[in-house]
């Protein structure tokens, strides 16, 4: 192999996969190494809290690409075999096993981590986390075994698994340290909608606390010690207290990292032949004019095509606007755009919130920052051009349903 020609993806996921597709569909006919820890090929992570924790979608449709894709493709997918350091200067990557390879360019799609709960008990046996496929088959295996689990964490991970451990009967208490689940993310006049949601299903949601310890019998998880001196007996307690980007290679490298592997419009990194997607990197929105990494499925899929692109010397940016979309009980939804923490100043409804059935603007100075769609469909163009306009709208028709979203847009 000439080593001056390879193309590296390190990160074997979604985002790798997506990657090492659009070389080939863009014709660069060199090398492509796609380089992962997991021993599973590619596949994509919102089954593992949805459908496929769920039981309603089968393990084949998880995966990016059949098996024989690859070969197909001559994309050399190494599995088991993680990318530990990278040398820019040198143009070469070290694996797990001690091996070096050399590259022409490197992509970064190594993903995240979840973020561990510093406190006594964290390492029992029965307590768990959320990320990959074995991860997922082991809580439904727990939803069948256990009769009551205490998840902590009130973000999205936190209330996916929730919803399916009440779907399979599962007796199930909510710890969230916020007042509400997903106040962070959405502010207070959706957030309540979610609480609602969930203590509807029966979940016990128990927001404002904080977790000192989990406790244990001869090794295994039995109970979750708050800070009140409260105790809540648990079969088995699930941890989404967020992710932490794999970062640390690159940080040792040199390159410019933080909050993730820092990356212009083009997804480039401080070093000109090592660019970043997905969950791993810090990039330069050109319509939100700020740097943002965003945690979500659509990034990872969109994101690398990107990137592929301009490792290949086109001429492109990523502007895509961020978009995630969760699916709880009955209750469906698709989110665009994005609104930092207290960066909107109202918040707009059009539909009824009592029967779920709605959509929520949150506004700046009249203008559209982000726009959620609860069980109505086909909706996120008009909205995803509301936000991108940049433009002024009135409130008072924005609320209307009778008024088509196209209408507003400028």
């Amino acid at each position: 192999m000439a080593q001056n020609t390879a193309f590296i993806i390190a990160g074997a996921g979604l985002a790798g996969a997506k990657a090492a597709e659009t070389l080939r569909a863009e014709g660069f006919d060199g090398p492509v190494l796609l380089l992962g820890e997991e021993r599973e090929r590619p596949y994509e992570r919102p089954p593992l809290s949805k459908g496929y924790l769920l039981g309603t979608s089968e393990k084949e449709k998880v995966y990016v690409h059949p098996p024989q894709w690859y070969a197909q493709y001559d994309v050399d997918l190494r599995t088991g075999n993680a990318v530990t350091a990278l040398d820019p200067a040198a143009h070469e990557v070290t694996l797990a096993d001690g091996s070096r390879l050399g590259y022409a360019k490197l992509l970064l799609a190594t993903g995240s981590t979840p973020r561990p709960l510093p406190v006594p008990g964290a390492d029992l046996d029965g307590v768990h986390s959320l990320r990959r496929l074995a991860d997922s088959d082991r809580l439904k295996e727990v939803f069948r075994t256990a009769s009551r689990i205490v998840v902590i964490g009130g973000g999205w991970i936190g209330l996916e698994t929730t919803a399916a451990a009440r779907a399979a009967g599962v007796e199930v208490t909510v710890l969230e340290a916020a007042p509400l689940p997903l106040l962070g993310v959405l502010g207070r006049e959706a957030a309540q909608i979610f609480a609602d949601l969930h203590t509807e299903h029966g979940v016990a949601l128990r927001c404002g606390t904080q977790v000192t310890e989990i406790t244990g019998t001869d090794g295994a998880v039995d109970g979750v010690r708050l800070a009140d001196g409260t105790r809540i007996a648990a079969d088995a307690v699930i941890v989404g207290v967020g992710i932490t980007p794999n970062s640390e290679p690159a940080a040792e490298a040199g390159l410019k990292v933080d909050n993730g592997v820092v990356v212009d419009e083009r997804l480039c990194s401080s070093h000109p032949d090592v660019y970043a997607a997905g969950d791993v990197a810090n990039a330069y929105h050109p319509l939100l004019d700020r740097h943002l990494r965003v945690e979500h499925w659509a990034n990872a899929l969109h994101q690398p095509q990107t990137a592929a692109k301009a490792m290949l010397g086109q001429e492109v940016r990523y502007d895509r606007l961020p978009y995630f979309f969760t699916d709880q009980y009955d209750l469906g939804m698709e989110y665009t755009g994005y609104v930092g923490p207290e960066g909107y100043d109202r918040v707009v409804f059009r539909g009824d919130t009592g029967t779920r059935e709605f959509i929520a603007f949150w506004l700046s100075g009249g203008r559209v920052l982000a726009g959620m769609n609860v069980n109505v469909w086909d909706v996120t163009e008009p909205i995803r051009a509301l936000v991108a306009s940049g433009r002024a709208v009135d409130p008072g028709r924005l609320a209307d349903p009778d008024v088509p979203l196209a209408d507003l847009v400028p």
